[in-house]
């Protein structure tokens, strides 16, 4: 009953931080922070669920074009609560300034919007809106942005247990030095790579089309992390998160034309 207890608040941890999903909000401590990067990837399967249904609602009522891609678009937002669009925002307006990595650090910790993060979430939501329009929601293509909501996700997790990070205060410090990183680290990778190879399996160009995307994003995340900002954030996260999700739900439109083709 306690190991039970224990998985639940884990889970609970996870869903509370990185959603907006109604959990229960458990104390936390060692014993449920020590895997909480582990349940992360759940929130990944909620978005996946929500945006299939969605999907499905879609054809089978009609929807127009538009109205179903609006869906799509925002559905990520609603069951996060655009706490990883916050970091990205934020995140764009650091690198836009060219400044140091110190002074960049401190435009991060500003709670003003300013205007390149602005220009950048405009043009970041134009352009999921004109993709999503463009998807077509087969149950093959449905399946694989549905794994690509988890495999962001236990990325970004991995990233956290395993990347340098930028300073010893905030979010990710705190979920960070919590894990068992080591046992983190094993458990993520391997879920990685075999929702890699689920995308390969069940989508085929399309889906290691996707996994490609993932992992050229993840790799300019921990060079650019290091180099403009001496490590990763909370922030920068996020920033890493809404760039995996755009470009793999691009490389799924792409290859959707190139099998057409």
């Amino acid at each position: 009953r306690t190991s039970f207890v224990i998985v639940w608040q884990t889970i609970a941890v996870a869903f509370a931080m990185f959603s907006a999903v109604p959990v229960p909000q458990p104390v936390w401590n060692e014993k449920n922070m020590r895997y909480a990067l582990c349940a992360f990837p759940l929130v990944g399967a909620v978005c996946a669920l929500a945006w299939w249904g969605w999907a499905v609602a879609s054809a089978h009522f009609s929807f127009p074009d538009l109205l179903r891609a609006a869906g799509l678009c925002l559905i990520p937002v609603f069951v996060t609560g655009g706490i990883h669009l916050d970091g990205y925002a934020d995140t764009c307006d650091a690198l836009a300034s060219c400044a140091s990595p110190e002074k960049k650090q401190e435009i991060l910790k500003d709670p003003r919007c300013g205007a390149f993060a602005l220009i950048r979430l405009c043009t970041y939501f134009i352009a999921y809106l004109g993709l999503c329009a463009a998807v077509r929601c087969t149950p093959r293509d449905a399946l694989c942005m549905g794994l690509g909501f988890v495999l962001e996700r236990a990325l970004s997790g991995l990233a956290v247990a395993w990347f340098p990070l930028a300073k010893s205060t905030g979010l990710v410090h705190t979920f960070a030095t919590a894990a068992d990183r080591l046992a983190v680290r094993r458990i993520l990778t391997a879920l990685c790579v075999l929702l890699a190879v689920c995308l390969v399996a069940a989508g085929g160009l399309c889906g290691g089309g996707m996994v490609l995307a993932a992992v050229l994003v993840f790799v300019r995340y921990r060079r650019m992390s290091q180099k403009e900002f001496g490590g990763i954030s909370g922030d920068l996260a996020g920033w890493f998160l809404q760039k995996t999700e755009i470009w793999m739900l691009a490389a799924l439109v792409v290859c959707q034309m190139v099998e057409e083709w």
